[in-house]
């Protein structure tokens, strides 16, 4: 991977899309927010991402139509799901499907940091006075 890795941020809630940006631009991250799976999909970004972090309930088109829509042309983007659902079996059947997670809102950013650095292989250090 060269450069700064480029994470997509598909979320049509734009204090999500927003926080998201920050943190992941704040570790040195190319954050590039979307507000919708359709946003998305006509960018160029797709085949410049090294990994997308989808809302999976979005007017629209969703995050699990974006998912079969991207594996469905051949494209096998790792996604971390980011959900406020919590329905039985969801996250387990997105993860079956080639998720690399699926994250509950409210997450930390502990958790959505691990989860990028396992989708993209690049690890950040954390300064000794972050919390």
């Amino acid at each position: 991977m060269k450069g700064a890795p480029v994470i997509c941020i598909v979320d049509d809630d734009e204090s999500v899309r927003e926080s998201l940006t920050g943190l992941l631009r704040s570790i040195g991250c190319d954050a590039r927010p979307f507000a919708s799976a359709e946003e998305f999909l006509a960018s160029d970004d797709v085949a410049a991402a090294d990994c997308a972090i989808v809302d999976v309930t979005m007017p629209g088109m969703s995050g699990v139509d974006l998912q079969e829509q991207l594996l469905a042309s051949g494209c096998h983007l790792p996604i971390l799901f980011i959900t406020a659902r919590t329905e039985p079996g969801l996250h387990s059947r997105l993860l079956e499907r080639g998720a690399v997670a699926c994250l509950v809102k409210p997450f930390n950013e502990e958790d959505l940091l691990a989860a990028v650095s396992a989708a993209t292989n690049v690890k950040w250090a954390r300064s000794e006075d972050e919390p």
